[in-house]
């Protein structure tokens, strides 16, 4: 079992509170929101999905685990093309999964990576293999970063040594499904993987911030940037496959005024630096019953990332928790 459905109730508890690389084409005026984590292998997230409402001015990031297969891929690219104008889509883990009835002659690992990305292409959604999209709707300009980076395991405490981080989660019984099912091909491990990957990133952002110097990030990606911000209440040591402190500083770096993420599901915005940080996960059903039974459906739990909310006085606390939108 997934070790994030242990923050079910963790997360319910909680209350709110009060490039070198040329810009695509310009997006027309209207608002940008953003979802991650609909995991359409569920049935009721399927059904959520198709009440998805029309916003013909409006654009959306897709911020990873659509789900396992293409099938959910396409399911999901279908659907979010008739509402919205523009989609930004990234990789979550599950995109990458090789399930085991494809163990024989699925994509494993980069291939399958590559895989989505062609699927997303067939439906004129972006991805991280496209130039940044200079945005010009409401809060705007910005320019939109989808970013794709993995995980290296170094979201842990520092007397944790890296050859020991798997041990140290399976002490409380916590191993993430990737170890199974998200193989790192062509790179010989995950780690290696992640770190290529930000290389290669790190060089489009800095190249977009050279081209582009007034105009603030809105970086998209499917793990947090920062290891402070995932706090996994029941299944903490969860954190090895949250991200990589590599992209602790991204947000200052490459000019961010917003970053957007899921991966943990758990709603939450904060401000670092002067930088808003939006989790956007939907999660699994139960994950998000209570919204139901409040008379919430999608469409409320969708996150506007732009224009966005004000930045909170400074006497205010700096994290909002958001379980019903």
């Amino acid at each position: 079992m997934d070790p994030l459905l242990a923050e079910a109730e963790a997360a319910a508890a909680k209350t709110p509170t009060p490039p070198s690389t040329p810009a695509s084409e310009t997006a027309r005026s209207g608002r940008l929101w953003a979802i991650s984590d609909i995991h359409l292998s569920f049935k009721g997230n399927r059904e959520a999905l198709e009440k998805l409402l029309p916003h013909p001015h409006d654009d959306l990031i897709l911020c990873g685990d659509v789900g396992e297969s293409a099938e959910h891929c396409r399911i999901a690219f279908t659907k979010v093309k008739e509402c919205f104008g523009q989609v930004f889509w990234v990789p979550g883990n599950h995109e990458l999964y090789t399930m085991p009835s494809d163990k024989e002659h699925g994509a494993r690992g980069e291939a399958k990576y590559r895989e989505c990305v062609e699927i997303a292409r067939e439906y004129g959604i972006l991805t991280p293999e496209d130039g940044y999209t200079l945005w010009e709707g409401e809060g705007g300009p910005c320019l939109i970063a989808p970013v794709f980076t993995l995980y290296d395991y170094s979201f842990r405490p520092d007397h944790v040594k890296l050859e020991n981080a798997l041990e140290w989660a399976r002490e409380e019984d916590i191993e993430a499904t990737d170890e199974h099912l998200l193989h790192p091909d062509p790179y010989p491990s995950r780690i290696e993987w992640c770190h290529a990957l930000v290389e290669k990133t790190e060089k489009k952002l800095a190249e977009a911030v050279a081209a582009h110097p007034d105009v603030p990030l809105i970086i998209v990606g499917h793990w947090p940037l920062r290891e402070d911000l995932v706090r996994l209440f029941k299944v903490a040591r969860f954190s090895l496959w949250c991200g990589t402190k590599k992209t602790e500083d991204w947000h200052r770096k490459y000019n961010a005024k917003v970053v957007v993420s899921g991966h943990l599901h758990i709603r939450r915005t904060d401000w670092i630096d002067n930088t808003r940080f939006e989790e956007v996960s939907l999660g699994y059903p139960r994950q998000w019953h209570d919204c139901l039974e409040r008379g919430l459906d999608i469409n409320d739990l969708l996150r506007e990332i732009l224009p966005g909310p004000n930045t909170p006085p400074k006497e205010q606390p700096s994290t909002v928790w958001r379980p019903f939108g």
